[in-house]
């Protein structure tokens, strides 16, 4: 590891002029390459105190031996240069974007004497023109077949357009008429070059020009009696119709353009991009890379677009390029893409309309991606088993934890504060075993107390019943010191909800010791593992819980999303795993299905709370019947000032219900009036929910 300082120029050397500079490590390997608007400033921030920079960087300048630069006259040409380097030397400090896999394009090699429409992945040819990228192959044959009878261009091979040369006979698709068959002569290199050209025209957008015309011919051929030819021409146009049905229309202003959007963790990033011309949706893509360097999410926008337009020119960069964040010199990045284009480019973040609902679906493309991404490795028995042991090394566990557990805490602004608890076995989730808490220790936001307490309520159940199977047998404690769970000191009754169960996740059902079926209670197991969402304080919090109870045998960690740090009980410094570590992603796993668990939870609470009623408190009156009253007399108030005599009117109503409905509505105390804040009215009261 190299100490910055020693190679660190004197700020008297470095200009303070725009340029690009490198890193390179002791073997001169360029390990990060980066651009400035102001080199001086930004190659001075790496040889500051280490401890004040990002771990990211802080590996990047302690494995470099030395920095240059090269000024330049432009931030342009900055971007240009930047760009250029990152293709040469490809280093490894450096956010790289890989296609997640090699997209098909619909290509015409208008490079050729007798273009030809194919099929086309891998890097791009002079001289080829491309639309895409698609999905599945099988979408670019379909489009294709529907166009080939009007726009009858070569696709066959090299040797299969030679051999029809050779014998004067063309391939099935010239009997067919699905292809206009220069091979024999039908029509000359000049016309076949012309119907290519239409075709790309058409795949371009211009759609309408052609379906008219067509609709035109076919009109005057049946003015003239043609009507087989008015037919053809007809069957033509319905299939252009067709062709141009299979990418909707997205945006009604028929612009070209490209979406990006990017889903990012702290280990991670995925982009989507949607490539939209004449408003249809005629491409998509997707990338995930690995944040190796410290980059926000317009700096992963601003490299996007590198690898993006780098080596694209003219119709290939669109009119406009719609992206979640603008990068940091968007001045200088738009400057590029219209170079590049050869026309203005407009590079913004969509506000409204349809354009920003667009972006919305790109968004959630981008958030699928880089979910599937991360649970493709947790499909897998060796990348699971590799993971778990990974974990063991890490934490100095005796063996692989088979069974985690994971506990977040969730709240909004203190009120309703509840906590999720999620168990993975064998690397996979198990949720018929989630269990979700209410916090009812004490009032307002305390995570670190809040942990403290539901992991103490878990593991006293876990006590509870190991002592009720008999697997835990009580022994007097020594004489002189107090009573200890471990010792054999009787626990406690719960007096609060143990939990409260999920029915979408969890069994409901919490007495006896096994289940129907015969397996033990859920609470029964004890983890290998426990994680808790945080850093030191939450970790603490719950050692100290487990403590209390005399269990000493259940390992304790905690993962602080921030840098996605591993914590350990009594440890100053975390324990890093490395970041293609399989052991974090399953640690990343765990903690995220805990906190999507735990705030799900939250907002029903919330939801239930706001929507909550004076009503629900009467026992055996179901929303049906609280319906029926509310509509009977239009408001909780109303209903308030009912008799019970008016209240047994309603029909299913009746007297015991109707004098416990108008118990708990005296009870109750009334809400406040309303009152309208321009005449100073006070508003009657028609809310039928709620008082």
């Amino acid at each position: 590891m190299a100490d910055p300082s020693s190679y660190r120029p004197s700020p008297g050397q470095i200009p303070d002029s725009p340029g690009v500079y490198k890193f390179r490590d002791e073997h001169r390997r360029v390990i990060y390459v980066g651009k400035a608007k102001n080199l001086r400033q930004r190659v001075a921030s790496y040889f500051q105190d280490l401890a004040h920079l990002h771990p990211r960087t802080r590996t990047m300048v302690t494995t470099a031996a030395s920095v240059e630069w090269t000024v330049v006259s432009t931030e342009v040409e900055a971007l240009q240069l930047e760009y250029t380097w990152i293709k040469e030397f490809d280093p490894r400090f450096n956010v790289k974007y890989r296609d997640d896999k090699s997209y098909p394009y619909l290509a015409v090699t208008l490079n050729e004497e007798f273009p030809r429409v194919q099929v086309m992945r891998g890097a791009k040819k002079k001289g080829v023109r491309y639309f895409g990228p698609y999905g599945h192959a099988w979408a670019i044959r379909e489009t294709v077949d529907l166009m080939l009878r009007v726009f009858p261009v070569r696709t066959c091979s090299a040797g299969v357009f030679k051999n029809a040369a050779r014998t004067g006979r063309p391939c099935l698709l010239g009997y067919i008429d699905k292809c206009s068959a220069p091979c024999v002569g039908r029509v000359t290199p000049e016309e076949h070059r012309a119907l290519a050209e239409d075709f790309c025209d058409f795949m371009a957008g211009r759609t309408g020009t052609y379906i008219r015309r067509l609709e035109k011919d076919m009109m005057q051929a049946a003015e003239e009696m043609e009507y087989e030819r008015a037919a053809r021409l007809r069957d033509d146009a319905g299939a252009l119709k067709r062709a141009m049905e299979k990418s909707a229309v997205v945006l009604a202003d028929a612009t070209d353009a490209d979406l990006i959007a990017v889903a990012e963790d702290e280990l991670e990033a995925a982009l989507q991009i949607f490539h939209v011309r004449g408003g249809r949706v005629r491409g998509q893509r997707g990338w995930v890379t690995d944040k190796v360097e410290a980059v926000d999410t317009a700096g992963l926008v601003e490299h996007a677009l590198q690898q993006l337009y780098g080596e694209e020119r003219g119709d290939a960069v669109p009119k406009e390029v719609l992206v979640p964040a603008l990068p940091e010199d968007t001045e200088a990045v738009s400057q590029w893409l219209a170079e590049r284009r050869g026309a203005q480019v407009s590079l913004r973040i969509p506000q409204r309309g349809d354009k920003k609902d667009l972006m919305t679906t790109v968004q959630r493309n981008a958030q699928q991606a880089l979910g599937l991404h991360k649970t493709k490795r947790a499909s897998d028995l060796t990348t699971r088993s590799r993971a778990l042991e990974e974990i063991a090394e890490a934490l100095g566990l005796d063996a692989a934890p088979l069974r985690i557990e994971c506990y977040d805490i969730s709240h909004l602004q203190g009120d309703d504060v509840v906590a999720s608890m999620v168990v993975f076995e064998d690397g996979l989730a198990r949720k018929s075993e989630y269990r979700r808490f209410q916090i009812k220790g004490f009032e307002g936001q305390d995570d670190v107390r809040s942990m403290h307490e539901v992991i103490g309520r878990r593991f006293k159940r876990y006590l509870q019943e190991k002592e009720r199977t008999g697997e835990w047998e009580q022994t007097p404690p020594v004489s002189g010191e107090a009573p200890h769970p471990a010792q054999g000191a009787p626990l406690p009754a719960d007096d609060t909800d143990p939990c409260d169960t999920d029915p979408r996740d969890t069994d409901p059902r919490e007495d006896g010791g096994r289940e129907d079926d015969g397996r033990p209670k859920r609470f029964a197991y004890p983890p290998q593992l426990v994680v808790v969402d945080g850093g030191q304080p939450q970790v603490a919090a719950a050692r100290r819980a487990l403590d209390e109870l005399g269990i000493d045998d259940i390992a304790v960690c905690g993962l602080a999303k921030r840098l996605e740090e591993v914590w350990l009980p009594d440890d100053d410094d975390p324990v890093v795993l490395p970041r293609s570590s399989e052991g974090l992603y399953l640690l990343q796993r765990v903690r995220d299905e805990a906190h999507r668990f735990a705030i799900t939870y939250q907002r029903s609470k919330r939801a239930k709370r706001i929507r909550s009623s004076p009503l629900d408190d009467v026992a055996g009156l179901g929303e049906t019947r609280k319906q029926a009253l509310i509509k009977h007399f239009g408001s909780v108030k109303k209903l308030r000032q009912a008799t019970i005599e008016e209240i047994c009117q309603v029909p299913g109503i009746g007297r015991r219900t109707a004098e416990s409905v108008a118990a708990a509505l005296a009870s109750a105390a009334p809400a406040a009036p309303a009152v309208n804040t321009a005449t100073g009215e006070i508003m009657e009261e028609d809310d039928g929910g709620t008082s």
